[in-house]
Parts: C-alpha cells; structure tokens; sequence
C-alpha cells in the first residue's frame, strides 16, 4: 500500500507541469505584452513538489541544469555581473547587456558570441557592460533600505530558520521599488518563505511574471536547490517546493513547442546529492551537486523574449 501511494503521488508530481500548460493553452486569454511578442496568461496557479519523492526537473524536455546551478550560486554570492557566468559558459543572462550595448554604441551587428568573448576577456569592458544593475544577487545579499542601510537576507533567514524556526518572518524579497529602474530586467520570482515543520524545511515562491515555457522550469529547479541547500545549512530535511505564479503565460512563439511538450509522457523525477557541506551557502560550487537518474525527453528550442 505504501508503495502503491508513493507511485501515486510521484505520478501527481512529475505531471503538474504539463497540467499547468495545458490549462494556460486551453483556458488562458490572449494579450499583448511589453516584448511585442504577444502571449497567452492566466492569473494565479501553484505547483507543490514533495522534494523527498523527487527533484523537480521537467523532463518532458530537457533542462540544463548546470545553468540552473551556476545561476543560484551566483545569485548567492551577489554577483550582478554576467563575466562570471560567461566564464563558466553560461549565456542565460547575455540578450539583455548585449541590447543595452548595441542600443547605446550603435554596433547593431555586435553578435552574441564575440561580445561575449569580450566579457570574459576584458575586465574593464565587463565591468561597463557586463554589469545587470541591483538584480536578486544585490537584493538577496545586501537589500538597500531608503535611508542606505544594508541587509543580507540571506544570512537573516539562515538565522531566524536556525534559531526561530516557528518565524512567520522567513522571507526574501527581490522587489526593491526605489530601484527597479535601475535593473536590466525586474524581478519575475520576486519574494520566497521558508517553513519548518517536523524538521523539514519548505520553501514557497511567488512568482508575478512566469514564462511557462523557457523560465518556468528553470525556476523550479532553482528553488528547490536552494531549499536543498539552505536545508544542508540548517541541517534540515528537504520538505516541500511550493511554486506561486501571477501572470502565468506561454509566449505566441512557444505554442508549437508546448504543443509537443504537452503530448510527451513524463518520466520519473530525479534526485539530487550533495557531496559536501560548505561553511556557507554561497560556497558551494556545481561540482558539489549530483543529479541521479536524470532521463527526460529530447530538447526544444525556443527564442526568449527580451
């Protein structure tokens, strides 16, 4: 019987995700959006993922996670920066510096490739280029009140989950209203809690701008690892991922891709293994995680909507 459960719930996890697209494909309105691309939304929806059954990478398609990983990290560390994300070779946060480059130089024929190359190359270049402006790193590590004041979120929850675990006040905020102007792009997972209970640390997301089809995935798999981690720390047991969206889309351009997505069979969840406990959670490297039995369906390709 306990078997026949877990191979239940397992089978309500792994097929969430495609319900969530379904009913965005079916039931969503089609609206326009601030990229020109055109979407099709919903208001509200939640995912929740027993991460002791599983961890929540899609495979339905395949998800990079070493981006997943070197992503969180850098976030952890409170880098605004692209070089070191395009040092480790990871292009998820490129389009946005490369448009504010070509938009204010001129060079409309810089491509992805050598621009990149001379981020990676050319400190100085970097630093006037590469930089995102006060993105989640600057807000998770060092959140700027009004009257200058910093604070380090991420070591307030370490803090409060390790010694006040019962806190309603376990939360971190990525949406800083003085400074959003000043960000290459606003923050999509814009707050996160966390939750212990029966020595099992939860985590909730909100996220107000889900792209269903690239980000949505992508941001799963983040967050459990952060919780997978911040539980490392607190020395918790992973408990649940619960994902919150606002506006819930699927880009125009993504409906051919969802369309296969959607008639694909999920294959069991995954696990995840760390092989270390660093002293602080922003020193964990990707060599430090392990996904095991990782089988997903082929890729699909999408444009991101910058």
């Amino acid at each position: 019987m306990v078997a026949l459960l877990q191979t239940k719930t397992v089978s309500r996890a792994v097929h969430q995700y495609l319900d969530y697209l379904r009913r965005i494909m079916e039931e969503g309105t089609d609206r326009g959006d601030r990229t020109g691309t055109g979407t099709r939304s919903r208001f509200g929806a939640q995912m929740r993922f027993d991460l002791a059954e599983g961890f929540p990478l899609v495979t339905t398609k395949r998800v990079w996670f070493r981006g997943v990983a070197e992503e969180l990290l850098w976030m952890l560390r409170g880098e605004t920066n692209i070089r070191p994300l395009v040092r480790r070779g990871v292009s998820i946060w490129t389009d946005w510096p490369l448009r504010r480059y070509r938009e204010e130089t001129g060079h409309t024929d810089m491509s992805q490739e050598p621009f990149e190359e001379r981020i990676a190359e050319d400190e100085d270049f970097a630093e006037r280029w590469g930089d995102l402006g006060p993105v989640y790193g600057r807000q998770w590590r060092a959140f700027s009140g009004k009257e200058g004041q910093s604070v380090d979120q991420i070591e307030r929850a370490l803090r409060l989950i390790r010694e006040t675990p019962e806190s309603r006040r376990i939360v971190v905020s990525a949406w800083n209203p003085p400074q959003l102007e000043a960000m290459a792009l606003p923050p999509c997972h814009t707050l996160f809690q966390f939750y212990v209970a029966d020595d099992r640390l939860s985590c909730q997301v909100y996220q107000r701008s889900a792209d269903s089809f690239l980000g949505v995935p992508f941001n799963l798999a983040s967050y459990a690892l952060l919780t997978h981690l911040v539980a490392d720390q607190t020395d918790l047991a992973p408990g649940e991922l619960v994902w919150t969206g606002g506006d819930c889309h699927i880009y125009r351009n993504h409906f051919d891709q969802v369309r296969e997505q959607i008639a694909r069979d999920p294959l069991p969840l995954p696990r995840l293994h760390l092989e270390r406990t660093p002293e602080a959670v922003a020193d964990y490297r990707f060599a430090d995680f392990t996904v095991e039995n990782y089988n997903h369906h082929s890729a699909l390709r999408a444009p991101i909507a910058v």
